[in-house]
């Protein structure tokens, strides 16, 4: 069966302790001031400030909670993975953080966090012999309908020095293999490498 081309950012799916994801996140301001949308699945990087004093976003007080932004190709200080957002009570169909408002977010932080995400297979598929090195993302347009992220794996920048993810393995499911020039677009099992909270370097 050919892989699926399926882009929908990165997930999480469990912790390197062989546990399934809990579904724990904590909330982070997406500030107004951020130009860039942000969408399910993302990878987010520290904004560099924190909500003001008073102020209020969709009935949560968000005095003093740390702000994030979309993380780009090559970005450190990655916080972790939007999962969701809160409410939008003016238009609760709309289900990414729309350029230059504020919203908050759901975001999976532990670095020990595993996350899913496809590979975009440009220049070549990631073999096996890739499993343990490091790659970057690739950021595209998300889908505005849908909420989901553009982010893929960069599988075309696999390195054993320092980038944003480390590859586990791929991941086993019935409708997903090794890509090939065929069948690109294979998804695999990640760690933030480059985590705000946990930062690693080289392999």
């Amino acid at each position: 069966m050919a892989n699926a081309d399926i882009v929908r950012g990165a997930f999480p799916v469990g912790q390197l302790d062989g546990s399934p994801f809990n579904g724990k996140v904590n909330m982070y301001l997406v500030p107004s001031g951020d130009g860039t949308a942000v969408f399910i699945g993302d990878f987010v990087k520290r904004g560099g400030s924190a909500g003001a004093a008073g102020t209020v976003v969709n009935g949560q007080d968000v005095e003093g909670m740390p702000t994030v932004i979309q993380a780009a190709a090559g970005d450190t200080l990655i916080v972790g993975g939007v999962v969701g957002f809160l409410p939008l009570q003016t238009n609760l169909e709309t289900r990414y953080r729309v350029a230059a408002t504020n919203r908050i977010a759901l975001v999976a932080d532990d670095p020990n966090t595993i996350f899913e995400i496809q590979e975009d297979s440009v220049g070549a598929a990631l073999t096996a012999d890739e499993v343990g090195e490091n790659a970057d993302i690739t950021v595209a347009a998300g889908n505005t309908t849908t909420g989901l992220s553009g982010m893929e794996l960069d599988s075309s920048d696999h390195k054993t020095a320092t980038a944003q993810l480390r590859i586990l393995g791929l991941a086993k499911r019935p409708d997903n293999a090794l890509g090939t020039t065929a069948a690109p677009w294979a998804k695999w099992n990640v760690v933030i490498n480059e985590h705000a909270y946990k930062t690693t370097t080289g392999v």
